[in-house]
């Protein structure tokens, strides 16, 4: 074989190769599974919420405004007073910008439709919001809030919420717990099918889910944040993509 035969093989040898390689690569695109190994790893953990926030509101209502002002104000005294012998840091306590409303009443006929409408006084409205780390405490003082109404404060009280001061570090505990988690399937996975997996294709980290700890709620596409339970689990899971 002569000299120029020689270099023709070679180079449609080395074309071979190069079209071959590129038929691979593509295949490879196409086909994402190929010579991989996919796990989901799950980090979940139980805890209790180390803040609370409460919040209320009371009211007066008549028709001068400066009377009806200093009975709030009379109101507010009492309820900071309830709140601070009840062991409530003043701290703790916030009162809101108090809101006026003016109220009417409607006027009828004698065929009992409306004709008009009458000033029937102010209403001054007051938010008092409890924010405390002393979970204890302030769920007992909620539960003594009727001495106020006795008082003849018109209070109104909401539900408490629930937070976890240090999600940050929770969410780091959990990722680390989740890709362990990962690992050790894929590894499992690959032992029992007498096979090794080698370097991490792909990582992908889901969403963060609280949710109130022993309960039916669902999971939410972006994310689920339970405020209403005191006792929460957190949990994330982690997808881990091995080449093989």
């Amino acid at each position: 074989m002569n000299k120029s035969k020689i270099i023709s093989v070679i180079i449609i040898a080395v074309a071979v190769i190069i079209v071959a390689s590129m038929l691979t690569n593509a295949w490879r695109k196409t086909h994402p599974n190929y010579q991989s190994i996919a796990v989901t790893g799950l980090g979940q953990k139980d805890f209790k919420s180390d803040l609370i926030v409460w919040d209320a509101s009371f009211s007066r209502t008549g028709l001068s405004l400066s009377n009806v002002n200093e009975l709030i104000k009379e109101d507010i005294n009492r309820v900071k007073k309830f709140l601070t012998e009840k062991g409530i840091n003043t701290n703790e306590i916030t009162f809101s910008t108090l809101k006026i409303n003016k109220e009417y009443k409607s006027i009828y006929n004698s065929e009992g439709n409306i004709v008009g409408n009458e000033f029937a006084g102010f209403t001054l409205v007051q938010q008092v919001i409890v924010e405390s780390k002393n979970t204890d405490l302030v769920e007992k003082m909620i539960g003594q809030i009727n001495e106020l109404i006795e008082k003849g404060i018109e209070f109104s009280a909401n539900e408490p919420d629930y937070f976890y001061t240090k999600l940050k570090d929770l969410k780091i505990e959990l990722l680390k717990q989740a890709t362990e988690d990962a690992y050790s399937r894929a590894l499992t996975i690959s032992e029992n099918a007498k096979s090794d997996f080698g370097n991490l294709k792909n990582g992908t980290m889901g969403v963060f889910q609280i949710t109130g700890q022993n309960s039916n709620e669902d999971y939410s596409w972006g994310g689920s944040f339970n405020t209403k339970a005191k006792y929460k689990t957190a949990s994330i899971t982690v997808k881990l993509e091995f080449e093989l």
